[in-house]
């Protein structure tokens, strides 16, 4: 009996729509638009590098563009020149010091404030809510002599708390928790009851763990927004100049009989690297936390 050869099967080959030559320019304008806004986002910290990572002693001036933007000589001692001359460490403590708190007050705050205006049924619900919202478009200003007034009385001026305190009842957490909490389903919520669970361990055990990624996202907002604030610590603090955050310390570097760009460069490094590195680091959370407060 002769065997019977089958002919191998024929790989099937997939084949791509061409791409009409309107699309082609289309997704080429689009990519050309989206790199000119990162090269105008991204430039101002390459040339600030690139001035820090100047050695001054080779020649060269920060203002021959584009020349500055290749230093002739790479060195370090700008960085360190400006950490021991100016006494950098006391401030970026300060900074951690305010930011952490500022982080945990607005998380604490925001969550107690948002869960009985997503979850409780109360007479004036919607009109807290909305004037809540509402202080969103007012700008900051409005309110430090009324909370430098207040902490005055409370004898809290030049301290780390009183930059901190009036800053953790803020609008956006409030919004942005309460959109979270809305999320979640309502019935885990009444299973959790049926159980004889209260509403504090409904908010610690269900709640709050069902909404990680929006506290991420909120925790990071503060941070990056606490780090790089500017007028209120300084109006605070104004009287405890060892208490200065990094972001109004690093003025120092630039004085009526001291100007020194390289170093002034360094100092700015200093206060951008760390949250920039916290802000690529948790990228996806940051998203993911908007993305459920849209929703």
């Amino acid at each position: 009996m002769s065997a019977v050869t089958r002919p191998a099967p024929r790989a099937r080959t997939r084949t791509r729509p061409a791409v009409s030559p309107r699309r082609a320019g289309r997704l080429a304008l689009r990519y050309a638009l989206l790199v000119g806004v990162l090269l105008f986002a991204v430039f101002p910290f390459l040339w600030t590098l690139a001035i820090a990572l100047t050695d001054k002693t080779a020649g060269g001036s920060i203002y021959a563009f584009p020349a500055s933007l290749f230093p002739r000589a790479v060195t370090l001692n700008n960085f360190a020149e400006v950490y021991r001359t100016f006494g950098l460490g006391k401030y970026i403590w300060n900074s951690v010091s305010i930011t952490a708190l500022t982080v945990v007050g607005t998380l604490v705050v925001s969550a107690l404030a948002a869960y009985p205006l997503a979850r409780f049924r109360f007479p004036g619900r919607g009109l807290i809510f909305g004037v809540i919202v509402a202080t969103l478009v007012l700008p900051g200003e409005t309110t430090f002599i009324v909370n430098t007034l207040t902490l005055k009385k409370m004898g809290l001026l030049g301290t780390h708390l009183g930059v901190v305190l009036p800053t953790v009842a803020g609008a956006f957490g409030i919004f942005l928790m309460r959109q979270a909490f809305l999320a979640v389903p309502q019935a885990l919520l009444e299973a959790a009851r049926l159980d004889g669970a209260g509403e504090f361990t409904v908010l610690t055990r269900i709640m709050l763990p069902l909404t990680r990624p929006s506290q991420a996202a909120l925790g990071i907002f503060t941070l990056v927004t606490t780090w790089n604030a500017y007028f209120w610590p300084m109006l605070v603090l104004s009287a405890a100049p060892d208490k200065l955050p990094l972001s109004v310390a690093v003025l120092k570097l630039k004085g009526q009989f001291n100007y020194d760009p390289f170093n002034i460069a360094a100092g700015a490094l200093f206060m951008m690297v760390p949250v920039l590195l916290v802000f690529l680091a948790a990228q996806k959370l940051f998203m993911r936390g908007l993305e459920g407060a849209v929703k």
